[in-house]
């Protein structure tokens, strides 16, 4: 089960589950640009959409909402695979380009850790993808030369940096 993640908040965001209410927000920030992306989202994606996938979220596939302030403006997917979590996102255009997932994903990624010592955390990414790879290496994602289970896509692992621990009381 991957309902590790109660509620996480970092210096500009606020992380929690998606809710119903959500739908309206998530289908705003649900355009082209991320459903060119995201394999399992239709295009357009609607508000019918949003509700559908928010009302699926749960035990082995939680969705995320980041938040800044009162704000919708990118959700993060936790998808246990066994022992493992796989880690994907999408965020708003206007949120974009401001650090803002780079902040996120971070905290998620590693709230997993923490959580779940001795698990992998993985992501996949389109090869061309830049700014979801540079992304995924800032915060400590390393290729793993393997294609992802999603075709077109390779496979990151995540490595803790050396800034990173774990203090095990």
């Amino acid at each position: 089960m991957t309902e590790t993640l109660i509620r996480l908040t970092t210096a500009r965001c606020r992380i929690d589950r998606l809710d119903a209410a959500d739908a309206p927000a998530l289908a705003a920030i649900t355009d082209a640009s991320v459903t060119e992306q995201v394999h399992f989202l239709p295009t357009p994606f609607t508000e019918a959409d949003a509700r559908a996938l928010i009302a699926r979220s749960g035990g082995d596939d939680v969705f995320y909402a980041v938040r800044e302030g009162a704000a919708l403006i990118g959700v993060i997917g936790v998808h246990r695979r066994g022992r493992d979590h796989e880690v994907g996102y999408w965020f708003a255009a206007a949120a974009r380009g401001r650090g803002l997932a780079r902040e996120a994903v971070a905290a998620v990624v590693r709230d997993l850790a923490a959580a779940r010592p001795g698990g992998t955390i993985v992501a996949e990414c389109r090869p061309g993808n830049a700014r979801s790879e540079a992304l995924l290496r800032r915060i400590g994602f390393v290729p793993t030369g393997r294609a992802g289970r999603r075709p077109g896509r390779m496979l990151f692992a995540w490595r803790a940096g050396a800034d990173y621990r774990i203090d095990v009381c």
